[in-house]
């Protein structure tokens, strides 16, 4: 059994999210101003009433993120990665449709939804500092089509990077089913706490909260549960997964991401955060067919060059892990073989030891997720 990774922790730094608005009139402008600094947790450092002065402030001051009225976003041009955040005095069809075509992560009617508005844009600032200025490697795994594995390689990869020693926390973001909560045998009494009970602090969430709620593997992990309840999944939204995966970026070592076969918000943030995305892949035509459309979504995103597949269950057949290269152009990080082993420990809701061949497997791909970037040309030792 591996012991649970203990390390002392200093205090992180934790700033304000800088904000530029695109409002008019300029009353309207100066209410939002003053009501976000007034929270302590966003502070607004240019103001624009027209589209051509909005991208102008952007541009030179680089915020976190845009509170804006969606006409004046859709003038104003590129981002440059600034979250934006629509903001209207009345809904309508036309204002929502505005906002999306602009990328809105949030629409908010002021001044009703002020205090919605206030916890975005804090979420918007950049992960606390740390003393020794390091980040959480964060590695996302994800399965385009049901059935591949992707919850038995996040779970497994969260035990072999706690085996290395990194103090490692396994998000489960797929509150619908929490599969991760199956997986890894959680007891159902007493009730485990999950990303749901976060809702109550989400505005002041930091390291304490947290570990109240991370939840303690015998492998040497802690587990972010999911509800896996349709009301608390409901509670457990967007802000509240953001502002845990921005805690646990800059004061844990790893953090391991399962992600839902259908990414929703949640998840599609998730993976922009992401240092590495794993695509779980299976040997057959419907395996090959729906990673084939995922990586090319991730693509559209810019999130390709991120991307690595990891076969799994791979057994002799027709198809075989060399048509990897052939359909993608790279090759797997990873090629993990069928194992009769894992049905039985997966109804068990137990993990494979660690002697196990496919264990071996993901320690060695664990180790290279973790490893610099080896130069071109040098090959992986991760497929097994």
């Amino acid at each position: 059994m591996a012991a649970v990774v203990v390390r002392s922790r200093e205090a992180t730094v934790h700033k304000a999210a800088t904000i530029v608005l695109g409002l008019d009139p300029p009353e309207l402008a100066e209410e939002v101003m003053d009501f976000l600094d007034r929270t302590g947790r966003a502070r607004v450092i240019g103001t624009a009433s027209s589209g051509s002065e909005l991208g102008k402030a952007v541009r030179e001051r680089q915020p976190n993120a845009v509170v804006a009225q969606p006409e004046l976003m859709h003038a104003a041009g590129p981002l440059d990665g600034s979250a934006f955040l629509a903001l209207a005095t009345s809904e309508s069809v036309a204002v929502l449709r505005q906002s999306l075509r602009a990328g809105a992560r949030g629409f908010f009617l002021w001044p009703d939804e002020r205090g919605e508005l206030a916890r975005a844009a804090s979420m918007a600032a950049p992960p606390p500092d740390r003393p020794d200025g390091s980040r959480a490697l964060m590695v996302a795994v994800y399965g385009p089509r049901g059935g591949t594995g992707t919850t038995f390689v996040a779970t497994h990869l969260a035990a072999s990077f706690a085996r290395e020693g990194k103090d490692t926390v396994l998000v489960d973001l797929n509150p619908m089913f929490g599969d991760v909560t199956a997986a890894l045998g959680v007891p159902s009494d007493p009730a485990p706490k999950t990303v749901a009970d976060l809702v109550p602090v989400a505005d002041e969430l930091g390291e304490p909260h947290l570990e109240e709620v991370l939840w303690p593997h015998a492998a040497g992990f802690r587990a972010l549960l999911a509800p896996g309840d349709a009301r608390d999944s409901e509670r457990a939204g967007l802000f509240h997964y953001t502002a845990a995966l921005s805690v646990l970026h800059s004061s844990v070592d790893v953090v391991v991401l399962h992600l839902p076969r259908v990414p929703d918000k949640v998840a599609l943030d998730a993976l922009e955060m992401s240092d590495r995305i794993l695509v779980v892949l299976s040997l057959d035509v419907l395996g090959f067919r729906s990673a084939k459309r995922a990586m090319s979504v991730l693509a559209s995103v810019g999130l390709d060059d991120r991307c690595e597949i990891v076969v799994n269950r791979s057994a002799r057949g027709d198809i075989v892990p060399s048509d990897v290269r052939r359909v993608f152009g790279v090759d797997a990080a990873a090629v993990l073989r069928w194992d009769r082993a894992v049905p039985a420990a997966q109804d068990r809701g137990a993990l494979l030891p660690p002697r196990n061949a496919t264990s071996k497997a993901i320690d060695r791909l664990a180790r290279t997720l973790a490893a610099p970037a080896a130069p071109d040309g040098e090959e992986s030792d991760a497929i097994a």
